[in-house]
């Protein structure tokens, strides 16, 4: 066997691998998992230039493998004004005013984390001109689906007497014949974004498409800067492996021009992103894309859609009316016929299929269209996605296990168990559907496979507070405890998340032969209390054999 290059030693090593799923000690060598046993085992193995790091009894896991989130947009994000911790309009104003005198010459100053509530009532562009007139200013709702600028900002992206906007994406009008300044869907504030700078970067969520005209040298080398700062925040958490789950062909040649120039720091699994517009001949693209990024560290071979919006703006499709807004139930993106034949396309062609749905409508329409594609094309290991699931109807909570279908969920969402509030989002689904929402413990009993993620910018990146607010949830009045346990919890972070992404036989779980990809916690996570693992934080993320992040406690 190759002398190990690094050694962690006197560890609590929860491998997620159930031939062996505890050891003491791991040994890496050519990036490589080489070996995993007791202390006296692996240590035999040093060599004079091993590096040994004794961990003292903290928790090794697998690097967390992130389901789901967005890499280049949370890098965006990083530089932007954050208000979740804000309520109220003077507060709000006075964080723009600040920082506005902070970044004279930014072009759009965007605030991330706006609640639904934050002003309390309705935001409108009156709201936002009170704060700042003089200059383009917007806030971005925490689920980034809806954005309220003001009439600077609005002029400024052609959006102030309104615009064409495909099905499901609005700029909300006013009855002055004026944009309100509420912008719902992406495509309705991507000129904003883009006035913004930043739409390149937006254009995997927001259309789907490429750059065009092709982006310069310099534009390129801006947009990789994102990604790689939203890659080290991403490893400062433990996380190896993303679902970066927007996507275009641009996105996997910037991943590609980085790990040629040494910068990429994780393992990246890049979609593309159908859209309603587009004709069932665009996946001739997902296809070209699956073929030629096929590798250990960037990949694609899946095709995202959105079926629906969000509950808090009333986007998201639901079976029933909105208990607030009785006739209105929202609709499909994608009208369950079309679907289905899309869904079966993709399928035949061999790729996964991970859609968005939010609304027991969405999710229904979803797993139907999934059982049509089984049915034209036969059954196969395809692990299809549903990426959300917040609210479904007690039917087809079963259908995902007999189906196959994987069950991609978000523990910072559910309101109430981390940064969300329960409103507007409870009182949105009604207090008699409180308990069909966010089942995460219901789906796996029933034989979905799960897998955890953040969604970040969305939620925070950091697992370890996804893990608590995953063990500490509490439930919702008249509804049963959705929580997994501990171990259940760790998996669907990690082997769980890699399984669900076509991974496992590269990461996921640490055993011999697989990638050295390691999160070592700054505790035992065994013994400490649920509330408390956020502040155990991430001493050590190795991917790929090669440190990322170090806290300097180990050294």
């Amino acid at each position: 066997m190759t002398t190990p290059d690094l050694i962690l030693t006197h560890a609590r090593i929860l491998t997620m691998d159930a031939d062996r799923p505890r050891a003491d000690a791991v040994a890496i060598a050519d990036s490589r998992i080489a070996a995993v046993g007791s202390h006296a085992e692996i240590a035999a193995l040093a060599g004079p230039r091993t590096r040994t790091i004794d961990a003292c009894g903290r928790t090794v896991l697998p690097g967390f493998f992130e389901s789901h989130l967005h890499v280049g947009l949370g890098g965006a994000d990083l530089s932007h004004l954050h208000v979740g911790h804000l309520q109220g309009a003077e507060a709000v104003g006075a964080a723009f005013r600040d920082f506005a005198a902070r970044h004279p010459a930014q072009p759009l100053l965007m605030a991330q984390e706006a609640g639904y509530g934050i002003l309390g009532k309705p935001a409108t562009r009156h709201d936002l001109d009170a704060m700042i007139a003089g200059r383009p200013i917007a806030m971005m709702a925490p689920d980034l689906h809806t954005v309220w600028a003001n009439t600077a900002a609005l002029e400024a992206a052609g959006l102030l007497h309104g615009a064409q906007m495909p099905h499901g994406h609005e700029v909300v009008m006013g009855a002055d014949g004026l944009a309100t300044g509420e912008l719902r869907e992406f495509e309705a504030f991507g000129p904003l974004i883009r006035f913004a700078g930043e739409g390149r970067i937006n254009l995997g969520i927001s259309t789907g498409e490429e750059p065009d005209p092709r982006p310069t040298a310099g534009e390129r080398a801006a947009d990789k800067a994102l990604i790689l700062a939203g890659m080290r925040h991403c490893a400062a958490h433990g996380v190896t492996s993303l679902v970066n789950m927007d996507g275009n062909r641009y996105t996997l040649q910037l991943l590609a021009e980085m790990q040629a120039e040494g910068t990429l720091l994780l393992r990246v699994n890049v979609p593309f992103h159908f859209k309603p517009h587009m004709d069932i001949s665009a996946l001739g693209r997902a296809s070209a894309m699956a073929e030629e990024f096929e590798g250990d560290w960037i990949s694609s071979g899946f095709v995202k859609l959105f079926m629906d919006g969000v509950i808090d703006s009333r986007t998201a499709f639901l079976l029933q009316d909105y208990p607030d807004q009785p006739g209105h139930r929202s609709e499909p993106l994608f009208a369950p016929e079309r679907f289905a034949g899309i869904a079966a396309e993709i399928d035949r062609r061999g790729l996964q299929i991970a859609v968005h749905a939010i609304g027991d409508g969405a999710v229904r329409t979803v797993i139907d269209g999934y059982e049509a594609a089984r049915r034209a094309n036969g059954p196969r290991d395809s692990r299809h996605r549903i990426e959300h699931i917040e609210l479904i109807d007690p039917e087809d909570v079963p259908r995902l296990g007999a189906l196959g279908i994987t069950a991609s969920l978000q523990p910072p969402h559910a309101p109430g168990a981390m940064d969300f509030p329960l409103q507007p989002t409870l009182d949105r689904i009604g207090s008699g559907r409180w308990s069909d929402a966010y089942l995460w413990r219901s789906l796996a009993e029933h034989g979905a496979a799960v897998a955890f993620s953040s969604d970040w910018p969305v939620s925070d990146v950091s697992v370890l507070r996804g893990i608590a607010a995953a063990l500490t949830r509490a439930p919702y009045p008249g509804a049963r405890d959705e929580r997994l346990g501990l171990m259940e919890t760790l998996r669907a972070y990690t082997a769980g998340g890699a399984w669900a992404a076509h991974r496992e036989h590269v990461t996921g779980t640490i055993r011999p032969g697989l990638a050295a990809d390691l999160a070592v916690l700054g505790g035992d996570i065994e013994a400490t209390e649920p509330a408390g693992i956020p502040a155990l934080g991430i001493d050590l993320t190795i991917c790929g054999g090669r440190i990322i992040h170090d806290s300097g406690a180990l050294s």
